[in-house]
């Protein structure tokens, strides 16, 4: 079977610049330069692109759930100024604490993913900054991408990584080399 054109991308990181005072406001939110091209060139390679994003911010009482939403607003209307779409975001608004199956390293939010789309992930590549991303990712049979923009440098050095880990410097090169593998596989 097929992997599905279905691809899987951490927020914080990956798509815009992290820190690690929280994201909490859409004025906090800064896009990456090049993320959201690499976001618009995946749409126009026929990949649907998804946002799978731990939030526990929200549980924390760091920011309401409508000022995630304002966020995510933000990020939604950058990546479609320039063409390209996220079709969802899927986000864990819980604390390590919670023991929720949705947060990232365990596998729900990407179970979830694999129910509403109605595919299987094995093969379908997910993009990430830290080791939680990838894990989830892997386990559910995903091919791990570790960009080195966000955490990405420090988890790289840490090592670790699942196996058949890819590492990119960004979303933007990950793509060109998802997309140029594409290219020569169907020459």
């Amino acid at each position: 079977m097929t992997p599905p054109k279905l691809i899987i991308l951490d927020r914080d990181g990956v798509i815009n610049h992290d820190s690690d005072a929280f994201i909490k406001s859409p004025d906090e939110w800064h896009v990456i330069p090049g993320s959201a091209q690499a976001i618009a060139r995946l749409n126009q390679a026929g990949y649907t692109v998804v946002v799978a994003t731990n939030q526990s911010g929200v549980s924390r009482k760091l920011f309401s759930m409508s000022t995630l939403n304002a966020i995510h607003q933000k990020m939604h209307a950058t990546v479609e100024q320039v063409g390209g779409n996220i079709d969802a975001v899927f986000f864990c608004p819980h604390s390590a604490d919670d023991n929720c199956d949705c947060r990232k390293p365990k596998p729900g939010m990407l179970n979830e993913i694999a129910r509403r789309y109605n595919v299987s992930l094995k093969g379908v590549h997910c993009v990430g900054d830290s080791l939680r991303d990838l894990q989830s990712g892997f386990v559910v049979g995903c091919l791990p991408n570790l960009v080195l923009t966000g955490k990405g440098q420090g988890t790289m050095d840490k090592g670790g990584l699942p196996p058949g880990s890819q590492i990119h410097s960004d979303l933007a090169a990950m793509v060109d080399a998802l997309l140029s593998a594409e290219a020569s596989a169907n020459e």
